[in-house]
């Protein structure tokens, strides 16, 4: 199993400060196998996306599939597609946005255009909104693409589930076959809203969302990397979650 960082782990103010690749290198020194590079957080695509070459395993849009009319983002993808292209990332992370019903014909669109750019895989998060962060929109769109000839994986957010009052050992049993990306996240509740946390001090069944869902993909930390000394910390955290894991 290979321990990944989602570099938004180090928070906004430290990767604006220093940089993906800034951070990528402190993950090599604190041992992770790899990192997933956040779209959101560049500071200059143009120049950061090709410096971090060859050096994510993981490249997150984003950027909704659907847009909120439930219309394929075909731009959208393109741009997803290209940055992982240039990144030589071999997976491309989204959400399905606005898919509903009536997005179930632009399916056959999604497998042609992903069918161009065969050297990235496409997986589906979810995220923390009603329209692709909660188990029955999940099923739903896994069950739809499937009857379409699609073969997506899913990226599994063990905490984001939260967020809408769902159960993530319930979602974890149930999609638990499409899964090939965990993002480790434990929560915590404050008042009016709820917190990412490191793994370990999660008020949620991380033990049990993990031992329902497959040990052989790669696992990220997701949830916040912070002290005087990050390689330190996050050197911790990569050993954390090796050990959680093999424990589950």
């Amino acid at each position: 199993m290979k321990v990944l960082i989602s570099l938004s782990s180090f928070g906004a103010a430290e990767v604006g400060r220093h940089g993906q690749l800034w951070c990528t290198d402190l993950g090599r020194q604190a041992g992770a196998d790899g990192v997933e590079v956040r779209g959101e957080m560049l500071r200059d695509a143009a120049t950061e996306l090709p410096a971090l070459a060859g050096l994510a395993a993981v490249y997150s849009s984003s950027e909704g599939l659907w847009t909120a009319q439930g219309q394929l983002d075909e731009a959208a993808l393109a741009r997803g597609l290209h940055a992982a292209q240039v990144l030589r990332a071999p997976r491309l992370k989204m959400a399905i946005g606005g898919f509903g019903a009536p997005s179930q014909a632009s399916l056959s669109r999604l497998k042609a255009l992903l069918e161009d750019a065969p050297q990235v895989e496409l997986v589906i998060e979810n995220d923390q909104t009603p329209t692709a962060g909660t188990l029955p929109a999940m099923q739903a769109f896994f069950t739809a693409q499937a009857q379409a000839g699609l073969d997506l994986g899913m990226t599994f957010d063990m905490g984001n589930w939260h967020w809408q009052g769902e159960c993530p050992l319930q979602a974890a049993q149930a999609l638990a076959p499409y899964v090939r990306y965990v993002h480790c996240k434990g929560v915590q509740r404050l008042p009016g809203k709820w917190v990412a946390v490191p793994l370990g001090e999660s008020v949620a069944p991380w033990r049990a969302v993990l031992r329902a869902l497959p040990a052989d993909v790669p696992h990220a930390i997701e949830y916040p990397l912070i002290g005087d000394d990050l390689v330190a910390v996050t050197r911790d955290q990569v050993a954390f979650i090796r050990v959680a894991r093999e424990l589950a």
